[in-house]
């Protein structure tokens, strides 16, 4: 969702990622175990304020993950790591170590691809920096590596837009608790880029949780200090130290309404630089703070797109629909700014034009292509489910007529800008937001395409727009083609903040579109998945006041879509 404020400053650049590995897990049946270490200590205090994570499991790898802080006089020189896995949390059965380096390079991060390990197993691992003082250890992460086959259910908790100054990371503490999670997928929105006079910033003063650095992130040392000071939240640790996660991102780990050639928020005249340095930047800062595997050799370095199975139940393919292939931004607030209103249907049919041109692409061709051929192979090898790990909303959504639906008491209410200019906007009955899939169309006709030909069973994961949806996915022709879960922000405020005295605004948008079966636009949360061979359920749950230390937890809604001889079953609410 486009945000409703800005800022700026400075510009940027940076190296790509290094990290120095060694005695590493081989790719064989047995893992391998490191017995000495005869490296140097390292001539400094360290510690381990990051916690520690893990991601990107396979039948018999996963990434494990911390960063080393070097005390505050100590050497900006390499800290030797053994990295540790156990069988149990008591870490009395080691399974496989190997030596690694915290690299100044990396901004002391660590990032081991574990390699050897038993499908569907759970581990633990932990990390232990070499110093003159000492060994110092870090915290103890649980990790899970994928079944190799098997319909047993899988459960995923899936999050998205977590923004810092805007509240406590009670949605991370409550994951952190759920002890059968295969995994976490987190669509995006993981950090956000504003300074203090940004998105948040006045909420963030209020409750004295500021972002830093203050200012807006442009430059490698801005994008690091952002990663870092949001990994050193207990709860966000808790979470990551919990289970493994798959992460893609969206535009705010860049920045907002990011695309292959730009962003909304990149503000060269604004003493922001090259786009193209400060995309790298973002891009090297996110690899090196995430346990995701970097992309393979000859691949762009933004290119994190990639697939995950589960199973027979179930593939994930993570997409990548920012900063590879992303055709530029078009904005009806753009379009359509200071234009009188007998102006508008022309400029809107402009509008649409160019939305509708056959070449406008989310994903880029290359992905496009990679995505089709991941479906077919994954219905081929006998997966049930073809989940997308996606950003954006894929359903077709237009606003609620709004002259209509809304008293004149309510119309007068409103006093944000941005809902004052979509009341008369909604009269069009056009999408209503263009950095969606709805300001691609051909692009998702040809995903659709894809999955049709190869008889795929799509389960679309969204985050964004901070509210909570169950949509019901039909291609050009009316025919289904999947279902969409839309999950609400850890802390960012979604549409019900911002409109004023309307208490049915979700049944709202329920009536006016087809493809929604439910929509909630307040609150924050989480949503449980959870697939089996022959259904998939989502349950949406909501915590409640982020701002404040306490809270507590409500279920909104549970949907449910079967597999039916025809292929997928109406959504039902449970």
């Amino acid at each position: 969702m486009a945000d409703l404020t800005r800022r700026g400053l400075l510009g940027a650049g940076g190296s790509l990622l290094g990290l120095a590995a060694c005695n590493q897990a081989p790719t064989g049946d047995k893992p391998a175990i490191v017995t000495r270490d005869d490296r140097p200590a390292y001539e400094g205090e360290v510690s381990f304020e990051h916690g520690v994570a893990s991601g990107d499991p396979l039948p018999s790898a996963v990434i494990v993950w911390t960063r080393v802080t070097p005390g505050p006089d100590s050497p900006q020189t390499d800290i030797p790591v053994t990295y540790r896995i156990y069988a149990e949390a008591g870490l009395e059965t080691l399974i496989a170590s190997g030596l690694a380096l915290a690299k100044p390079g990396a901004d002391f991060t660590v990032k081991i691809d574990a390699k050897g390990l038993s499908a569907d197993t759970e581990y633990y691992f932990q990390f232990v920096a070499k110093t003159a003082g000492g060994e110092v250890a870090s915290p103890v992460g649980r990790t899970k590596t994928t079944a190799a086959s098997g319909d047993a259910p899988v459960r995923f908790a899936v999050i998205s837009c977590a923004n810092y100054p805007f509240g406590q990371f009670h949605v991370y503490r409550e994951i952190s608790q759920d002890r059968a999670l295969d995994a976490v997928i987190h669509l995006g929105d993981y950090i956000y880029e504003y300074g203090l006079d940004g998105y948040g910033g006045d909420v963030g003063q209020q409750i004295e949780r500021n972002h830093e650095p203050p200012l807006e992130t442009v430059t490698l040392d801005d994008y690091r200090t952002r990663h870092a000071q949001y990994k050193t939240d207990s709860d966000l640790q808790a979470a990551h130290a919990a289970a493994p996660w798959l992460c893609t991102w969206d535009d705010h780990e860049s920045t907002n309404d990011s695309y292959r050639n730009g962003a909304e928020n990149h503000n060269p005249e604004e003493n922001e630089g090259n786009w193209s340095d400060r995309k790298q930047a973002a891009v090297q800062a996110y690899l090196e703070w995430m346990p995701v595997r970097d992309p393979v050799p000859g691949m762009a370095r933004e290119s994190i797109y990639r697939r995950f199975d589960f199973g027979d139940v179930a593939s994930v393919m993570c997409l990548e629909s920012r900063l590879t292939g992303r055709s530029d931004e078009i904005s009806w607030f753009k379009e359509l700014a200071g234009l009188e209103p007998a102006q508008v249907p022309m400029a809107a049919v402009s509008t649409m034009t160019r939305v509708n041109d056959e070449t406008r692409t989310m994903l880029g061709q290359v992905q496009e292509d990679w995505l089709a051929a991941e479906l077919a192979d994954s219905v081929t090898s006998g997966k049930a489910w073809q989940v997308l790990a996606n950003q954006v909303i894929m359903a077709k959504v237009r606003a609620p007529n709004f002259s209509r639906t809304l008293s004149q008491n309510q119309i007068d209410a409103q006093d944000v800008g941005y809902i004052q200019q979509l009341i008369p906007f909604s009269q069009l009955g056009l999408p209503w937001n263009l950095d969606a899939w709805d300001g691609f169309p051909a692009a998702r006709d040809r995903l659709y395409a894809g999955a049709k030909a190869a008889s795929a069973t799509l389960v679309t994961l969204t985050g964004d727009t901070h509210t909570a949806w169950a949509n019901q996915l039909f291609d050009k022709d009316g025919e289904r083609r999947g279902v969409e879960f839309g999950c609400t922000s850890v802390t960012s405020p979604g549409l019900g903040t911002y409109v004023r005295d309307v208490d049915d605004l979700g049944e709202q948008f329920t009536d006016a579109n087809e493809e929604v079966t439910w929509f909630d636009p307040n609150g924050n949360g989480w949503t449980l998945l959870t697939l089996t061979k022959d259904a998939v359920s989502a349950r949406f749950n909501k915590v409640s006041d982020v701002t404040q230390p306490s809270y507590s937890t409500e279920v909104a809604a549970t949907f449910v879509a079967n597999r039916v001889e025809t292929g997928l079953s109406d959504l039902e609410k449970q």
